[in-house]
């Protein structure tokens, strides 16, 4: 059992909308959204700091916080003297303005660093997927006896221009902070690799407090830490040091292996990031018995895969996850994720896709690179994925290497205008980062009426079935 460290407050950012990965943040913020079948974004980082052996947590909120806190509150639980996981709503506590960076959302709840007394303060993101021993961060963050520890991720110097880059002396020492720069400096003796923020942090309580209420000052400051604190404590000679993440040792895992870190910002890697899970050899293990990744325990059955009466073929899978509570009947699924509590009708062929929990696929329909969020109902003979340009008529929000992506609650039939739940469609219509699509298709979708909403499963518990399918419920392949 990791010792609870209670002299370190930890505070973790998950107000963020997550604007690339609309439609799936058009109602929850980008931490809530589901990940891996049966976890959310949110998931990661807690366990992180619980396995470590963190007890004092806060979670600062902002956008769309309805689904993250129930999620909170449902399943994150630690009882015990001085310790907690508490949510911390956006309060306006300065001023009559929301959280205007992620450094304002620690500025506008200083009261809470003041009344814990802690001496380390750890700040952050909710809303990547890793694993990390966040402990061997804090150990060497007082071995250098620095003001603040940044997290960085080595990548190769040719893709550095895409992330805030970290310039570091041979020692380690931060000497310079760069904003998605053109010529991306190397790691000192290591040429071809550039050493990237993560946007995790460890502060001497003192130093955040102070350098937060100095640059609140500052008129033209964005109180963000990347673009306005780090640089800030860098250029006043404060002791700014790096944590390489890639030397962080996780226990249980294999000797050799490699850290794991995804941004998962936009919908293509937030895609590629769950099908890692279903690989053979996943990057990401999340069968570690020794750093279980903690979520909601759900009462839902086994995952079953039966034929669809006597004389109907098997199933058929490769290289696939499907999470409790689902069935799969005399379909094939290949590359996949299948979220719980879903439903794959006989017939179907699926493959490299990403099903979120509760949705129908109906028979004999044909799926290839899709990703469904929550409730999705397909009817069958339906066929996705297999002619872009007629997908790209047919579905509002295709990515640039051409997923299909739909919104919670989304009603496909067979031919003609897609569903949209009629309290999703209000939203996307109101949201500036989905709206104008929603415009461009505005006569090519319908609606549904007010009895049907977003979160009404269309998974098994709303299907009629027993011990074994019968004809008269359960289509056969070809039929």
């Amino acid at each position: 059992m990791v010792a609870a460290r209670m002299n370190t407050l930890v505070m973790v950012m998950a107000g963020g909308k997550g604007s690339r990965l609309s439609p799936l943040t058009c109602h929850r913020s980008k931490p809530a959204v589901p990940f891996g079948g049966r976890y959310r974004i949110i998931d990661f980082v807690l366990t992180n700091f619980l396995n470590s052996g963190y007890r004092q947590i806060y979670v600062l909120t902002q956008y769309m916080a309805s689904s993250l806190i129930k999620h909170l509150n449902r399943n994150w639980h630690i009882s015990g003297f001085g310790q907690f996981i508490e949510v911390v709503p956006a309060q306006k506590r300065i001023g009559e303005f929301w959280y205007r960076g992620t450094a304002d959302s620690v500025f506008q709840n200083l009261n809470l660093i003041r009344d814990s007394g802690a001496d380390t303060v750890a700040i952050f993101g909710g809303d990547h997927i890793y694993k990390c021993a966040v402990d061997q961060m804090e150990a060497e963050h007082h071995a250098n006896n620095a003001d603040l520890t940044v997290a960085a991720f080595p990548v190769p110097q040719h893709e550095a221009h895409q992330f805030g880059v970290i310039d570091v002396d041979g020692d380690g020492r931060v000497v310079g902070f760069l904003e998605k720069p053109a010529d991306p400096p190397s790691i000192p003796g290591r040429p071809g690799w550039t050493l990237v923020s993560m946007g995790n942090y460890f502060f001497r309580a003192n130093a955040l407090m102070e350098v937060l209420q100095s640059e609140s000052l500052r008129s033209d400051s964005k109180m963000d830490f990347g673009g306005d604190i780090v640089p800030r404590l860098v250029s006043t000679g404060a002791r700014v040091f790096t944590y390489d993440f890639g030397k962080n040792t996780i226990p249980g895992e294999p000797e050799h292996a490699e850290p794991y870190w995804r941004d998962v910002g936009t919908l293509d890697s937030y895609f590629q990031a769950n099908m890692d899970l279903r690989s053979r050899l996943p990057a990401l293990n999340v069968y570690n018995r020794d750093w279980r990744i903690r979520t909601a325990q759900r009462d839902y059955p086994p995952a079953r895969f039966v034929r669809s009466h006597e004389s109907a073929g098997g199933v058929d899978i490769h290289d696939s996850l499907v999470c409790e509570g689902s069935i799969v009947a005399s379909a094939r699924l290949t590359d996949t994720l299948l979220g719980y509590d879903s439903y794959v009708h006989a017939g179907c062929e699926v493959e490299d896709s990403v099903i979120l929990s509760g949705c129908d696929v109906g028979a004999n329909s044909r799926l290839r690179r899709v990703l469904f969020d929550k409730n999705c109902k397909i009817d069958r003979n339906t066929v996705m994925g297999c002619d872009a340009e007629a997908d790209r008529k047919r579905f509002p929000f295709v990515t640039a290497s051409g997923i299909i992506v739909l919104p919670t609650g989304t009603h496909v039939p067979s031919e003609g205008p897609i569903q949209l739940a009629h309290d999703i469609a209000e939203l996307l219509r109101k949201d500036p980062d989905t709206k104008d699509v929603m415009e461009e298709f505005a006569d090519r979708y319908t609606i549904s009426d007010v009895r049907r909403h977003s979160y009404i499963s269309s998974g098994p518990r709303y299907q009629r079935y027993a011990g074994v399918f019968d004809e008269e419920h359960e289509e056969t392949p070809g039929e």
